[in-house]
């Protein structure tokens, strides 16, 4: 496994004979990596000649400061976990990745507006931005994402199909823990009175008739309410338990 923090030589790899004729999967991650992360690894694996993974805590899609002060950060970890699974491991620095300090970037009008984007303003504009860039620089065949983060999945694979990207957004389903709480890198923030309470967060979701029910339960279970929306047959919902905000996406 190669690990790359120099986007110039990671660029002239790219181009090089190593990828000739190769068919590439790309996993772009903050890191933190657990089994979700594990999962979407090896679909890559298994779809793709070559792999490349991306480690970045991307800053511009963070609107709450603290929260990027917070976000966990285990290279080292991560690293070990992606062993076997990637080829290549890019590790960029934020001053390379935003070479212009964020002049330019991604807005949608629309659906990034909603739920996740109107709670988190701003929060849109940083994730498209920079996996349009990650996808630039990798040129994968297939990039891989959870479907946890379903709002995400929607725009990126909306994102790729209008600037006519060649590449194919493959959807990996939410892998969860033995109770149901779907795997997050912000759990291991969680102390474990309030991990064992979070496993109430999918089963309300599940449970409630209509998405007013389901954040009424919620509530009463001891959760902060972002939001619970019923979208296109699915429910989707952020909250908030000691201060880490996690969010959820069942299909109905």
């Amino acid at each position: 496994m190669d690990v790359i923090h120099d986007l110039s030589l990671w660029r002239n790899r790219r181009a090089g004979p190593e990828f000739a004729g190769r068919t590439v999967g790309f996993v772009p991650t903050m890191g933190a990596l657990h089994r979700g992360h594990v999962a979407l690894l090896e679909r890559a694996r298994r779809e793709n000649d070559a792999v490349v993974l991306s480690i970045f805590v991307n800053p511009t899609q963070f609107n709450d400061q603290q929260d990027l002060a917070n976000y966990p950060r285990t290279l080292a970890g991560d690293l070990a976990l992606a062993e076997g699974l990637a080829d290549w491991v890019l590790v960029p620095t934020a001053n390379d990745m935003y070479p212009d300090a964020y002049r330019y970037r991604v807005t949608e009008t629309a659906l990034s507006l909603e739920y996740e984007g109107a709670h988190r303003p701003g929060h849109f504009d940083g994730v498209l931005t920079v996996v349009l860039k990650l996808l630039n620089l990798v040129a994968p065949h297939r990039a891989y994402f959870g479907e946890k983060d379903w709002q995400q999945l929607q725009l990126v694979r909306a994102m790729a199909a209008d600037f006519f990207l060649p590449v194919e957004i493959v959807a990996c389903p939410t892998v969860r823990d033995d109770d149901g709480l779907a795997l997050s890198s912000r759990n291991r923030r969680l102390s474990p009175k309030a991990r064992a309470q979070a496993a109430a967060f999918p089963r309300i979701l599940r449970e409630a008739s209509d998405a007013q029910t389901a954040a009424r339960r919620l509530a009463e279970a001891g959760f902060s309410v972002d939001y619970v929306a019923d979208h296109e047959g699915s429910r989707l919902a952020a909250i908030r338990i000691e201060g880490v905000r996690l969010i959820d996406h069942v299909r109905l």
